[in-house]
């Protein structure tokens, strides 16, 4: 869409924005795709028509394809060459099943299929499906409703098409052997909750301490004290509808099946013993820090919002997650750790 319009040149709209201090980033994701504008308030009048412009006016032109394309694919070949993307893409592939569109490896040949008329298409037909807009700024009510009059210049693509349904295939280990390698990239996890289970903000609080800041228990067993690993983290994520954990981590090859023995005692001891009175208070002290630094500017407003609004919640998540930080226990991760990963089996991924 910003490789050029019927009025502007690829150069041509850079050199604006630039000019006006914008930024244009578009994004797609498995579920997601979209624009985001970045721009201050005084040049917003100048910059909006060029931007909305983005969303009739873009021709795709053939060589940009080409060029995109081109590009895409030796990155895909970068990725397969790594062993953390090629972890990630695998760990993929056990959770969907490699027929889900989630699970599928991306492929050159898939590439060559795409054409300037699919695009065009796809652009001007489905797009901007049930799309939202989301704005957060220094605005009165009458600006407001002057740029909500502006941005109605956005087409409105309502489609009922129904949506083909894949089933889910998982697997529960993948090894992938490199023998040159001198490190393994292990994923290590499985299925989860969403944002809007009663249990999720818990287990938010068990997965820092497990492994969600660099003063994590793994942190501290494998980084720290045993010197096997730069980093390891565990996180929550989701795909659309579909919620997941894992531990992601680069280690030395020869100590990696006593990484995985070390991330199954660190997980039994969280489900097992209380945490003390120290650890918990710096947990806290931790996760109520990043929570109020996340709420500094208009951008993390927007990215807060977004982060909650597609799972059916809004901004009293926040304060129901700020009150669970203040008051929690060492019981309440006990019970999580008890309720989600003393029987599990784990999805197990080895690269390297």
């Amino acid at each position: 869409m910003t490789e050029g319009t019927q009025r502007f040149s690829e150069e041509e709209l850079s050199e604006f924005f630039d000019f006006h201090a914008s930024e244009v980033h578009p994004f797609s994701g498995f579920s997601q795709e979209g624009i985001n504008l970045l721009t201050t308030k005084k040049h917003l009048n100048s910059v909006l028509p060029v931007f909305l412009s983005l969303f009739i006016e873009a021709i795709f032109p053939e060589e940009k394809i080409q060029k995109k394309k081109a590009l895409r694919k030796i990155g895909l070949k970068m990725e397969r060459e790594k062993n953390a993307s090629r972890a990630s893409m695998l760990f993929r592939n056990c959770l969907f099943g490699s027929q889900h569109p989630y699970g599928q490896e991306t492929l050159e040949s898939h590439l060559d299929e795409v054409n300037r008329e699919d695009l065009l298409d796809y652009y001007q037909t489905k797009l901007w499906n049930k799309a939202e807009i989301f704005v957060s700024g220094d605005f009165n009510s009458e600006e407001i409703l002057k740029l909500m009059e502006e941005l109605s210049a956005i087409p409105k693509v309502d489609l009922e098409s129904k949506i083909a349904e894949y089933s889910i295939e998982g697997i529960e280990s993948c090894q992938e052997e490199k023998p040159d390698s001198v490190q393994t990239s292990i994923r290590l996890g499985n299925w989860s909750i969403p944002k809007n289970h009663p249990d999720y903000i818990p287990l938010t609080v068990f997965n820092t301490v497990l492994g969600g800041y660099f003063g994590s228990r793994l942190i501290k067993n494998i980084r720290e004290d045993k010197g096997h690993t730069y980093g390891i983290f565990s996180s929550l994520g989701e795909i659309d509808d579909h919620n997941y954990w894992v531990i992601s981590a680069d280690v030395q090859k020869q100590f990696r099946q006593e990484v995985l023995e070390e991330i199954d005692k660190e997980i039994r001891l969280l489900c097992e013993v209380p945490l003390d009175e120290d650890e918990l208070e710096l947990v806290r002290n931790y996760l109520i820090g990043q929570m109020l630094g996340k709420f500094s500017n208009a951008f993390d407003l927007v990215d807060r919002f977004k982060a909650v609004h597609f799972s059916g919640e809004d901004f009293s998540f926040y304060q129901r997650q700020l009150e669970f930080f203040r008051k929690f226990n060492s019981s309440d991760i006990l019970e999580i750790g008890k309720k989600y990963f003393s029987k599990e089996k784990f999805i197990e991924v080895l690269v390297g």
